[in-house]
């Protein structure tokens, strides 16, 4: 079988596919408290710190593993979002 043709199954794509964000069918309740979700300050500050380290190139093998975890959260929170904005487009309700 050409592995072009199966659909790769890293995390991303899973949730993409079980997520399914270019669809619009939240309801507006679950849209909006999709959209009100967000790291909180600690978070941001520790996410910062490591993309600071890692463009100085001096992340600990722990620090790589911890930026990959925030990076496939805010995937998929952004997916999650993304879904969310569609669905009250769709609606014609504001965020």
């Amino acid at each position: 079988m050409d592995s072009d043709a199966t659909p790769r199954n890293t995390e991303t794509a899973i949730l993409d596919r079980l997520i399914a964000p270019e669809r619009d069918d939240l309801p507006p309740e679950a849209a909006r408290y999709l959209l009100g979700i967000d790291f909180g300050q600690v978070d941001r500050e520790r996410m910062n710190q490591l993309a600071s380290k890692a463009q100085e190139g001096v992340l600990t093998g722990e620090e790589v593993v911890e930026a990959q975890n925030y990076r496939h959260v805010s995937h998929f929170l952004a997916l999650l979002q993304s879904k969310a904005r569609r669905s009250l487009k769709r609606a014609r309700l504001p965020a």
